[in-house]
């Protein structure tokens, strides 16, 4: 049997895989074809007939798979998802008409919990203020009585700190251990993970009020979804104490930006973090950016050679697994896996 599969993403300078080789080369006689889709009609007009597509729906921006994409994938059993995220999937609509659908949960995970490691290294030891007090020229003598008196008493160890987990999924486990290492007292918010695992990692849950309340370094690590956009604002800012920081390296959507700046300039909060921005890349004319209080990264915590590597390689083995019979590694929903059986066998 002669499979048909649709990667639907090939924009100048790509260099990924030979989906088509990988997949022949697993002993699956398969078609494969690139198309550059941005639309949801592209996307179903390249796909309406393929048994797996490969698409980027971590973005509504590239790849939006709605409930009216889905009705248009007539022959499709299989959707993979490049990377971790995938809130511009329909997931609801991929189960009910048995499409699994499948992400990268182990993707850069060490690189993001790396990243955001650094980033509260960076808020609590004033790394970005004292490089540009270095730049600037303003280092006069050492020691340096007006660094002394406006930088050295913001500064902080980490020990004995309360970091706050807002989501304890694969990267904030990986977190835990980095955290601890720098003798951080850990507590999360997380009403869908198992009770089991926070006790393994020797983390404290805490309801949400309390756990505002409670840290000293918030980060964020939720999915972004219709019940977490826009969840922290100046409401949930007054929570917290006015020594705190925000860190996100998760989703940009998950904060209200305005009240973020508001927060900020009013010292509600001694500072933020962001590796993601609501819209990216970020406005030229986002008040964020004329605040010295702000450490800003260009949506980068995911990146290394060896984190691409992996993602890159994925998608042929998923869909190899899959178009054998076999479940994917990472499957998103396995509520599909009884109409999948229905339709497929």
């Amino acid at each position: 049997m002669s499979f048909k599969v649709v990667q639907l993403f090939d924009p100048p300078g790509f260099s990924g895989p030979d989906y088509g080789e990988m997949i022949r080369q697993s002993g699956i006689d398969a078609e494969f074809s690139k198309s550059h889709c941005t639309t949801e009609e592209q996307i179903i007009a390249a796909a309406h007939d393929a048994d797996a597509v490969i698409a980027a729906t971590s973005n509504k921006n590239i790849h939006n798979f709605s409930r009216e994409v889905i009705d248009g994938l007539a022959q499709c059993r299989f959707i993979m998802s490049m990377g971790i995220g995938y809130n511009a999937l329909d997931v609801d609509a991929a189960t009910e008409k048995g499409i699994i659908a499948a992400n990268v949960p182990d993707y850069c995970i060490d690189e993001m919990s790396d990243h955001t490691m650094a980033l509260i290294l960076a808020c609590t030891r004033k790394i970005s203020t004292l490089d540009r007090v270095v730049r600037a020229g303003s280092w006069k003598q050492e020691p340096d009585p007006e660094i002394q008196s406006s930088i050295w008493p913001a500064m902080t160890r980490l020990r004995d700190q309360t970091l706050g987990l807002l989501g304890l999924g694969r990267i904030a486990q990986m977190l835990v251990s980095k955290a601890k290492a720098f003798g951080m007292r850990i507590i999360a918010y997380d009403p869908y993970i198992d009770p089991k695992t926070i006790d393994s990692l020797g983390v404290e849950k805490k309801e949400l009020d309390q756990f505002f309340a409670e840290s000293d370094i918030l980060s964020l690590h939720a999915p972004l979804t219709s019940e977490t956009r826009h969840m922290l604002g100046l409401e949930q800012f007054k929570k917290m104490k006015s020594s705190a920081y925000i860190v996100n390296t998760a989703r940009g959507e998950l904060i209200d930006q305005e009240a973020l700046c508001t927060a900020l300039q009013d010292g509600i909060l001694a500072g933020a973090a962001l590796d993601v921005m609501d819209p990216e890349p970020i406005n030229p004319d986002n008040h964020l950016l004329e605040l010295e209080n702000v450490i800003l990264t260009p949506h980068s915590a995911h990146a290394s050679i060896p984190a691409f590597i992996t993602l890159m390689n994925r998608p042929g083995e998923e869909i190899a697994r899959v178009l054998k019979g076999e479940w994917p590694l990472g499957l998103i929903n396995p509520g599909a896996k009884e109409k999948f059986r229905d339709r497929w066998g």
